[in-house]
């Protein structure tokens, strides 16, 4: 075979690649991204890259510090992870095994199972009410001795509400005299919606963990860089079992122009917040159930159509998020708020689909 029929048959058997992932024309609502991006100048430093630093193993300890600084704590009491979602697994490695419960208020994050099952420890999914508060009476009832750790979303996720401060304060003080060795995580994924946190009470509650996450307010989920917050004999422990080489270069390169860019976050809250309204505005107007969130998304109930919604939405180039596999959410989407051009299109779809599907508002 001579070099250029080698050349053309390597070049036919070359899977093709796209050029971006992103679909200019579709609008995905499902996985409460920032639909605008992350800030320019984050942008802007991502195209300066240098080939040495792509070439470089990255070192998160050397910017651990000012994460520390960011959040008003000592850098030991820090660790930069890969997305939330690596804080969530090294707590459940820490905490959890075959004999010991994991607690968690349903519905929720599914990571917090998924991280959980993969240790064999015992799921104790504690169901919410039917407004979606948390049940925190139940869950105070399920700690036992067997209790490694438990899960609190703080904004929920797929929910959006949130847990009274005193609620947390009553868990993290029973499971600390119930089960002295487990560990509480309180999600703050979407603290910067919320806007209140128990970073301040890490001190008074040695077995208070909080995550943190990128991925949401400043538009970096493609990059995965999160935080994990925990007391130093705690983080000590924690260090043991992770990667020092998780977090990649290039988040961690870029890590400070976003912390320091927080006019980005701010306008971006604004607008979500200000965007959420206009859809539930609209929602109401229409008549379709929804629950009032503090995170950058609402559930959304649409019933024994569901399905048929989304296909139809999908159709429109719209893409919202499944609850269907959720017993106790089953008739719901989840709508992710996007901003004011995004939110008029799924504004002005949403009677035109529903009525497509033949939906009634309930008398």
């Amino acid at each position: 075979m001579s070099s250029v029929q080698t050349a053309s048959l390597r070049k036919n058997s070359m899977p093709k690649v796209p050029k971006s992932v992103v679909n200019p024309n579709e609008l995905r609502l499902d996985q409460n991204e920032n639909t605008g991006g992350c800030s320019p100048r984050v942008l802007a430093r991502l195209r300066s890259l240098l080939g040495q630093e792509v070439a470089s193993y990255p070192e998160r300890s050397i910017y651990e510090p000012l994460m520390a600084s960011h959040l008003g704590m000592k850098t030991e009491e820090v660790m930069l992870t890969n997305g939330a979602d690596e804080g969530i697994h090294l707590l459940c490695e820490l905490y959890l095994n075959p004999k010991l419960d994991a607690i968690m208020a349903v519905p929720s994050f599914g990571m917090y199972k998924h991280y959980a099952m993969a240790t064999d420890a015992n799921i104790v999914e504690v169901p919410m009410s039917t407004d979606f508060s948390f049940p925190t009476r139940d869950v105070l009832a399920k700690i036992s001795s067997k209790t490694g750790l438990i899960f609190i979303g703080n904004p929920n996720n797929p929910t959006g509400t949130t847990v009274p401060v005193e609620d947390i304060y009553r868990i993290l003080e029973t499971a600390a005299q119930i089960a002295p060795k487990s560990g509480v995580l309180v999600d703050e994924a979407y603290f910067e919606f919320y806007g209140q946190t128990l970073l301040p009470e890490l001190h008074r509650f040695p077995n208070l963990h909080i995550t943190r996450t990128f991925s949401k307010a400043y538009g970096m989920a493609g990059l995965r860089v999160g935080v994990l917050v925990a007391n130093a004999n705690a983080m000590q422990r924690l260090q043991r079992i992770s990667s020092p080489f998780s977090v990649n270069t290039i988040a961690l390169t870029i890590l400070p122009i976003a912390l320091a860019d927080q006019g980005f976050v701010r306008a971006y809250i604004a607008n979500v917040k200000r965007e959420r309204q206009r859809l539930q505005n609209s929602l109401e107007k229409i008549g379709l159930r929804y629950w009032p969130s503090l995170a950058n998304f609402l559930l959304v109930e649409i019933g024994e159509g569901r399905a048929a919604f989304l296909k139809e939405m999908a159709k429109e180039g719209i893409f919202l998020r499944d609850r269907g596999s959720d017993p106790l959410c089953g008739g719901c989407v989840r709508i992710s708020i996007g901003n004011k051009q995004e939110m008029e299109r799924v504004v002005e779809q949403l009677p035109v689909v529903l009525k497509r599907i033949g939906w009634r508002r309930e008398a």
